[in-house]
């Protein structure tokens, strides 16, 4: 049987989340968008909930194209407050548009958003040696880095434990704990 992150418990999604996705360095801009606005909805909320939603995030925001969610317009905000699939917070949806806006200007200014992000870990995942879940910081100076550069470009919902919470589950930061049987995998 493999060790795992104690976080992960036993529900099936959150297993599959750990052992599959989280962790792993991700360079998809259309990803690492839905990952920043997937932590964003979390917000208040646990990560298990948003994972048990993001199919439904997925279909509500036209699979996270950040080029499409740019254009919604307010038909389609009323749209999405009123669908029970997703976290139905005014304040969220919004910063979903706004940070499809500025992402796009971010791709834009340095070819891609996958380039902009990964300079806040030197382009390379930072490789931490925890033993135990507690260790694990909350946020720490490259997520406040990252937060404090983010908002300056106008995104919403990136403080720095939201970004740090980013940076661990798009692979920026390894922070499965030593013993979990994904620490060298990823």
């Amino acid at each position: 049987m493999n060790k795992r992150c104690e976080w992960c418990g036993d529900d099936p999604l959150y297993i599959d989340y750990h052992d599959h996705e989280w962790g792993v360095p991700l360079h998809d801009d259309r990803k690492l968008f839905e990952m920043l606005i997937l932590e964003g909805a979390q917000a208040g909320l646990s990560w298990i909930t948003i994972l048990r939603k993001r199919e439904n995030y997925r279909n509500a925001f036209d699979n996270f194209e950040p080029e499409k969610v740019a254009r919604y317009d307010q038909k389609k905000v009323d749209d999405l407050l009123a669908n029970p699939g997703i976290v139905r917070n005014k304040l969220k949806v919004n910063a979903a548009i706004q940070n499809a806006h500025a992402l796009l200007a971010a791709q834009h200014e340095f070819g891609s958003f996958d380039s902009y992000i990964w300079q806040f870990v030197d382009g390379q995942p930072k490789r931490n040696k925890f033993k135990a879940l507690q260790e694990i910081p909350a946020k720490t100076a490259e997520s406040q880095a990252m937060s404090k550069a983010l908002l300056k470009r106008g995104f919403k919902f990136v403080g720095p434990t939201i970004c740090y919470a980013f940076m661990q589950a798009v692979g920026m930061v390894n922070d499965h704990v030593a013993g979990c049987f994904r620490y060298d995998a990823v």
